[in-house]
């Protein structure tokens, strides 16, 4: 996949909803009854890309105060959602040690790598970071993931919504009908190719999440060294 072309492909569609339309909004960001929750294998970027993805909220804040905006505690690379939320579940409907066991099982040969955050992309609903690898591990990983849990008996969802490819993180989602629309893109366009930093990834988190992986919902579960 040529990442430049797919995150440029997002971003257009994204912008051309947005203006010609609105953008979609999500009723349950702030609903006190969303019991959607699952399990991820996700990484953390570094404070120091955290605190430039910051920067571009802030930013965003300005203009349209009222949408969500990801916490540091809160920002993720996703690698595989094992479980996707959905209503309902429960750590206790699973065995936690065989999910470790078949992630160590295909963790093997993974080292560390690096991702470069540099630049923003979008969705109707979203607007995400875009991460760059700098190397083929990962997915290699993420494809030694989908056989291993394919070929098992546990409860997964892989690629049940997409097959995920990419490293982005979302760091922003819209609450709200865009009350200042040409001033919130033309700040979105400002970053179009900013360079929030590279980091090394020398750890995986498997957690227990929530949709928005708000940290108070969230229950990490083990670390895998890599």
């Amino acid at each position: 996949m040529n990442l430049v072309e797919h995150y440029d492909n997002l971003y257009k569609d994204a912008i051309l909803k947005i203006t010609s339309k609105n953008c979609e909004t999500d009723p349950l960001i702030d609903s006190s009854i969303d019991n959607r929750f699952g399990i991820t294998l996700l990484i953390r970027p570094d404070n120091q890309v955290k605190s430039r993805i910051q920067k571009f909220l802030n930013d965003l804040k300005v203009i349209e105060p009222e949408q969500y905006y990801y916490r540091n505690s809160d920002i993720h690379v996703t690698v595989m959602a094992i479980i996707s939320c959905y209503n309902g579940f429960n750590l206790s409907q699973i065995s936690l040690p065989d999910y470790v066991e078949m992630i160590n099982k295909s963790i093997t040969p993974l080292r560390k790598f690096e991702i470069e955050l540099k630049g923003i992309t979008a969705s109707p609903s979203s607007i995400m970071i875009q991460g760059f690898l700098n190397d083929n591990s990962l997915n290699n990983f993420r494809n030694n993931l989908r056989e291993n849990f394919r070929n098992s008996d546990l409860e997964q969802t892989i690629d049940k919504r997409y097959s995920i490819k990419t490293a982005h993180s979302t760091v922003v989602r819209f609450r709200k009908e865009l009350a200042k629309k040409e001033q919130f893109i033309k700040a979105m366009n400002n970053y179009r190719s900013f360079d929030f930093g590279t980091f090394t990834v020398n750890s995986l988190e498997l957690v227990y999440n929530n949709w928005y992986h708000r940290k108070e919902d969230v229950k990490q579960l083990y670390s895998f060294e890599i």
